[in-house]
């Protein structure tokens, strides 16, 4: 007598292992799970929210639907130090360089443009309109608490993904 699996286990069974086998090449390649998540979910849902918190203060963020946006997406929860640039902008440092992949060559940010400067490898938030820049990516806009950033000097803030 020949045993038969139901299509339906064969199914669940076809998953899981795609599921694991996705996990073991995240782990393989450095990336973190959670993050992987975070991409799944922003590429089913369009454009992702994210929050700055400033000393108390929230500045809420839409980020583009790109592939510079869904990379700095993985670095999150993030805590930066914001340092004035030109009295135009607050820039820093990322932990590390994120892929340009389909970029444009450069933007003319706004007031309230969250960009990558990709030659520095570093987040930069206009609080002031600027000229094109070259290597510059937009990432998203502010939608609201801007003025949380119109203050002089440096000052720390924690960057997360607003979950839906």
């Amino acid at each position: 007598m020949e045993a038969t699996i139901p299509k339906s286990m064969c199914l669940t069974l076809s998953l899981a292992t795609v599921m694991r086998f996705g996990i073991a090449i995240a782990n393989a390649e450095g990336s973190d799970p959670a993050a992987m998540s975070r991409e799944v979910s922003h590429h089913k849902t369009g454009a992702m929210k994210i929050s700055i918190e400033v000393e108390g203060k929230v500045i809420t963020v839409t980020l583009e639907d790109s592939a510079v946006s869904t990379d700095f997406i993985t670095l999150l929860p993030l805590t930066l130090t914001l340092n004035d640039y030109a009295s135009t902008e607050k820039i820093s440092d990322l932990p590390r360089r994120l892929s340009t992949q389909g970029a444009p060559a450069g933007s003319d940010p706004s007031i309230g443009d969250i960009t990558y400067y990709s030659p520095w490898g570093n987040l930069a938030i206009f609080y002031r309109d600027a000229a094109y820049a070259s290597g510059l990516i937009k990432l998203g806009a502010i939608e609201s608490g801007i003025e949380a950033l119109s203050r002089p000097g440096s000052f720390r803030a924690t960057i997360d993904l607003v979950e839906k």
